[in-house]
């Protein structure tokens, strides 16, 4: 990480945390007063608010779209929750947009200002729905001008498989994670639509933010003001045509708050994320070599700026590490910003960095 953060582990640090503080642990529905509707703002009202090493657990909704159009599809209506058709019956049409995504939140983490870093453990997701949808419409999605209408396709989900039965003879194993979580962007950002990730994360459809990673995102506005939503039960790098297997999620994550030291002269301004087995740098741009630039310097950072038990990694050794041991993977190709990852695996060091 760009911060620097002393050569601790994460599970020393988490005792370390509960040693200090009784970390609790809450619940946060979505309820029509608890969504936020297609935006993250820096000047949304907070629906919960906790102290670091609390612990949430979130209820979510898909991109399906509401239970009258699901139920069309051919979706059991006994399959939808009732939260669903609460939420799309009772949030005022004033305050919907300018995005599509119904995003749980925003969560006020106490202590929290423009320059710290949230880090967000992500412990556990939940399928609550035995189906997925994906669709595309005209003038979206990677190939616009080949598909210039619209389709939806509900997929069927086998929880205990944990498999999707996509067409006969075709089975995708199901790996969910939340297509979209972030922060408040900076205050001048306004209502910042739901739909193009940016440096407060949200819609960054990265499929290796499943149970288990941890996403460091930078704070732009006090309190951090957490939003997640956006479920996806699977998704191909790239998601071409702009969804993936879009359902109903429900998340557990524990925050830990990293705050701004003074002397640290290059503080971390996108997120980052580590998985179990890599570290992960991100870019998002309109642009894809843009993207994938910001991706690589992102990556460049992270490995030369280190408190290391062996030399730290000049900038020139860190770009060729890149080149010859990680991956430049596209993200996704279809959220206004496109988005670019680098994953370079952990295994590659004798001792992680941290």
């Amino acid at each position: 990480m760009p911060f620097k953060l002393s050569a601790v582990p994460l599970v020393a640090l988490a005792a370390s945390l509960s040693a200090t503080t009784l970390s609790a642990q809450q619940t946060l529905l979505a309820t029509p007063t608890t969504v936020a509707w297609g935006y993250y703002s820096a000047k949304a009202k907070p629906v919960l608010t906790v102290v670091p090493g609390d612990t949430v657990t979130i209820q979510t909704l898909s991109t399906c779209g509401p239970a009258e159009r699901l139920e069309s599809l051919g979706v059991n209506p006994s399959d939808i929750p009732d939260y669903v058709r609460k939420i799309y019956s009772e949030v005022p049409l004033a305050d919907r947009g300018p995005g599509g995504h119904i995003l749980t939140g925003p969560i006020a983490v106490t202590g929290a200002e423009p320059g710290d870093v949230l880090e967000v453990r992500i412990q556990k997701i939940q399928i609550d729905v035995p189906w997925a949808c994906n669709g595309f419409g005209p003038g979206r999605g990677f190939l616009p001008d080949d598909f210039p209408y619209g389709r939806t396709k509900i997929i069927p989900l086998d929880r205990q498989k944990m498999t999707a039965a996509f067409a006969p003879g075709v089975t995708i194993p199901l790996h969910p994670f939340f297509g979209s979580m972030g922060l408040a962007p900076p205050e001048g950002a306004g209502k910042y639509n739901s739909a193009p990730p940016w440096m407060h994360a949200g819609n960054i459809d990265n499929k290796e933010m499943v149970a288990g990673t941890t996403l460091f995102i930078p704070v732009n506005a006090k309190g951090g003001l957490f939003e997640v939503g956006d479920g996806h039960a699977g998704q191909g790098n790239g998601e071409v045509d702009i969804t993936a297997l879009e359902t109903q999620l429900t998340g557990t994550f524990q925050f830990i708050l990293h705050k701004a030291k003074p002397d640290d002269a290059t503080p971390l301004r996108w997120p980052r994320a580590e998985t179990p087995t890599a570290y992960i740098s991100m870019g998002f741009h309109e642009d894809l070599k843009q993207a994938t630039e910001m991706a690589v310097r992102n990556m460049i950072t992270f490995l030369s700026q280190q408190t290391l038990d062996h030399p730290l990694l000049t900038r020139e050794d860190a770009y060729a590490l890149i080149s010859t041991a990680c991956d430049v993977d596209i993200t996704q190709l279809v959220d206004t910003k496109s988005g670019v990852h680098v994953i370079c695996p952990k295994a590659l060091f004798s001792t992680n960095p941290r």
